[in-house]
């Protein structure tokens, strides 16, 4: 029990210390109340929202439920020319003659290219050759009928005037002869006919040689060069299948896959509104041209067909583009069931989250975000239409933001 007292009477404040220490005590002893109050407030700020505004990305929900034309569907393509082909020769050669470049205009029928011939040529010759021996022959049988004819025809005059001077027997024997060299005219003409197939023939595959333009358009590319094997399809790596690729650059058109869960908005003669990749600040007008009647099932999309309607040089073949699908007068001015249910809001796709098993948005409003479940459509171009949850003109976080939280404060730069 002494012992115990001796120990506690070691804990009281010794006032005789130096003042240094009493100093030093009292001055962690305050460092420590202010580190916790500190502590305290800045949890309690972070709590609040209070931390710094992070910049974030937005877009404007635009549209509504209201009536009015405006975008029905939007979807991605490339511009392609309706009348299109790889020019390629009809026979086999070795490629002598190229007389356009990339770019080149050419008529219908005009000579592109031409191949080496000599072969042809000289078949060519020979078959004219053998028709002017078949024309000789013939001309031969045909003055040996001739004389056939009139040795019989007069024999059977002498037999009519005297039947003692000339026998049936000869008479017979004349006439028959004269038949057969009929019959040897009309071989000839036969053989003549035959040669005459042959020169055409001949003359047939010296044509074949030359590629001509099948139609009026421009030249796109330049698939082979002068010493090249070209051959009607390509049959090894030594030969190529297609001399040039053309087009006709008045049928230029888009083709875009639409997402088939909204094609029922695509009707024919719709208008629509094209923009190119390569000129995003320019608007080219158009109108659905044809709606492909099958669906591809691996992508579950339909193709749609639009025609330009500004036509503009700076438009080019493989051209990426956007097609925005405008709602016409008379579909705006519906009242039925598929047209009012029909979403207006369009938001992009990064803009839509699932949390949860919920789809939803997050909202800026007076520099704070806020959740708002919503019911979305599938995406079509980068966009998903926004069937509930929102009304229009609402500022949605795109971007900036990795995991957003209620209550964060975030500043918008061009609001």
């Amino acid at each position: 029990m002494a012992t115990q007292l001796s120990d506690l009477s070691k804990l009281r404040i010794d006032r005789d210390a130096p003042p240094a220490v009493r100093r030093a005590f009292r001055r962690n002893v305050v460092l420590a109340v202010v580190a916790l109050v500190a502590a305290v407030v800045v949890v309690a700020w972070l709590r609040r929202g209070g931390a710094p505004p992070v910049q974030v990305v937005v877009a404007a929900a635009t549209g509504g439920a209201g009536g009015g034309a405006g975008t029905s569907v939007t979807a991605n393509g490339y511009v392609v020319a309706r009348t299109r082909a790889a020019v390629s020769a009809k026979v086999a050669g070795r490629l002598a003659y190229l007389g356009v470049s990339e770019g080149s205009f050419v008529r219908k029928g005009e000579i592109i290219a031409r191949l080496e011939n000599a072969e042809y040529e000289a078949a060519v010759a020979q078959a004219e050759a053998t028709v002017a021996s078949s024309r000789a022959d013939r001309l031969e049988a045909e003055a040996e009928r001739d004389q056939l004819r009139r040795e019989a025809q007069r024999l059977r005059d002498i037999r009519v005037e005297n039947s003692q001077l000339v026998s049936d027997e000869e008479v017979e024997a004349a006439e028959s002869r004269a038949t057969q060299a009929e019959a040897r005219v009309r071989a000839a003409e036969a053989r003549g006919d035959a040669a005459l197939a042959g020169l055409r023939f001949a003359e047939a595959n010296l044509q074949n040689t030359i590629i001509r333009a099948p139609f009026t358009g421009t030249v796109l590319r330049k698939e082979a060069e002068v010493g090249e094997v070209v051959a009607p399809s390509v049959g090894g790596s030594l030969t190529r299948g297609a001399v040039v690729t053309m087009a006709d650059l008045a049928t230029l058109e888009v083709e875009v896959d639409v997402n088939e869960a909204y094609i029922a908005r695509i009707e024919s003669a719709q208008p629509a509104r094209i923009m190119l990749d390569a000129y995003p600040d320019t608007g080219f007008r158009g109108a659905v041209r044809q709606v492909v009647p099958t669906a591809d099932r691996q992508r579950a999309t339909v193709q749609v067909k639009v025609s330009i309607l500004d036509r503009d040089p700076r438009i080019l073949p493989e051209m990426g583009a956007r097609v925005d699908f405008l709602e016409s007068v008379d579909t705006a001015g519906r009242t039925d069931a598929a047209v009012a249910v029909a979403p207006r809001i369009r938001l992009p796709v990064s803009a839509v989250r699932d949390e949860g098993g919920q789809t939803v948005v997050w909202l800026v409003r007076d520099g704070r975000l806020e959740q708002r479940v919503v019911q979305a459509g599938p995406a079509s171009a980068g966009f998903r239409e926004i069937r509930s949850g929102l009304a229009g003109g609402e500022l949605v976080l795109v971007g900036g933001v990795e995991t957003p939280r209620a209550g964060m404060r975030v500043t918008v730069p061009n609001p």
